[in-house]
């Protein structure tokens, strides 16, 4: 078994800045789960005191059941893959890969087979008697998961692995991981800023913010229902809109009241959830895809006009930004055969039913 579990986790630097602020964590055994957040939210630290690199303030770390705070690093059975690739420029594939267990003292033959079976998943094999000056990017970053593969150890850890490789590259690496890791199987805490990587690679989502853990869950979970603003709008690629609104009590009914006087009509579905709020100023999140143009037939939907400022066409896809009075950029996403120009009145549908209304005090989602 080789769970992983934080608890009351806390790293305090010089000047008693806070970069950890006491989260608790499960991690199961073979679980993949990706540490998500905006630079300086405390998930790399994270990452680097599961790893040891790090002395911990407070709390206590295990992994596999077994307490780890004042266990060095090459002791608890970890690999971890970082940025930068880390290769040995003198070595070739092979002994880059085989030079952790030359130190360990692995027989030969073992070590032969732990690299052959490693190439052979990350599709290396081909590589092994190259110097890391002869590979691409991508292939650098197969050879540096190969050398933490071949270690076979209890967890997996990637500090945002993909970070020096362009687009293109990213969404294949990408793909590639997750392939390894589903043939593997070994418990993988992977740490990125990139929110897209976090959706496609994780079992379970950690968002975090400022030192704190803001919520925890399967992707699809966080992104249809977000505890707080803040993981709404940072799951999620264009983020959701917010729009100050009011809550108004109508004929037995419920009604969102946006800047213009606009008047949208709660879903009568949604309305119980929501009747203690009535009176009460909030925020309307609603996402690009469910603020589209206008559609019929469909009674959670309501219209509002706005005026196009910048028109992206995507292909697939053309995004309409927008702004109304007391919001920022707005967008809606739309058919890419809806005509759209900047300045020219568009009529939009905000789907209600997929709404969220978030409290503008304490940023929790109502």
């Amino acid at each position: 078994m080789a769970q992983v579990s934080l608890r009351r986790l806390v790293k305090e630097y010089e000047g008693g800045v806070q970069a950890v602020k006491g989260i608790d964590l499960e991690i199961a055994d073979h679980e993949f789960v990706v540490l998500v957040g905006p630079s300086g939210c405390g998930k790399s630290t994270t990452l680097r005191m599961i790893a040891g690199l790090e002395d911990i303030t407070g709390g206590e770390i295990s992994i596999g059941g077994t307490v780890v705070n004042d266990i060095p690093p090459r002791d608890r059975d970890i690999a971890m893959v970082f940025q930068n690739y880390a290769l040995y420029p003198h070595m070739t594939v092979f002994d880059n890969m085989a030079f952790g267990l030359v130190l360990r003292k692995f027989r030969k033959e073992e070590i032969q087979r732990r690299v052959m079976e490693a190439a052979r998943i990350l599709d290396i094999t081909q590589l092994l008697d190259r110097k890391p000056r002869a590979l691409s990017g991508g292939q650098r970053q197969r050879v540096a998961m190969g050398r933490a593969i071949v270690r076979d150890p209890k967890v997996f850890l990637f500090d945002e692995p993909l970070s020096n490789l362009d687009a293109k590259l990213r969404v294949q690496m990408r793909t590639e991981i997750k392939k390894v890791v589903q043939t593997v199987r070994t418990t993988t805490v992977y740490v990125t800023h990139d929110q897209v990587e976090a959706m496609t690679l994780a079992d379970r989502v950690v968002v975090m913010n400022g030192g704190i853990i803001e919520q925890v869950g399967p992707p699809q979970e966080l992104y249809h229902r977000p505890a707080t603003r803040f993981v709404a709008g940072f799951i999620g690629s264009p983020a959701m809109n917010f729009i100050p609104a009011r809550v108004e009590p109508a004929s037995g009914a419920l009604n969102l009241r946006l800047p213009g006087d606009i008047l949208l009509p709660i879903p009568p579905e949604r309305s119980d959830r929501y009747r203690s709020q009535g009176g009460r100023e909030v925020l309307l999140g609603i996402r690009p895809e469910h603020l589209t143009e206008t559609r019929q037939g469909r009674a959670t939907y309501a219209d509002l006009e706005v005026v196009p400022e910048v028109i992206e066409p995507m292909g697939m896809e053309t995004l309409v930004h927008f702004h109304m009075e007391g919001t920022r950029d707005l967008c809606a996403r739309l058919d890419p055969t809806i005509p759209a120009a900047p300045g020219q009145p568009l009529r939009l549908t905000a789907d209600l039913a997929n709404m969220h209304l978030v409290d503008p005090q304490s940023g929790k989602v109502l």
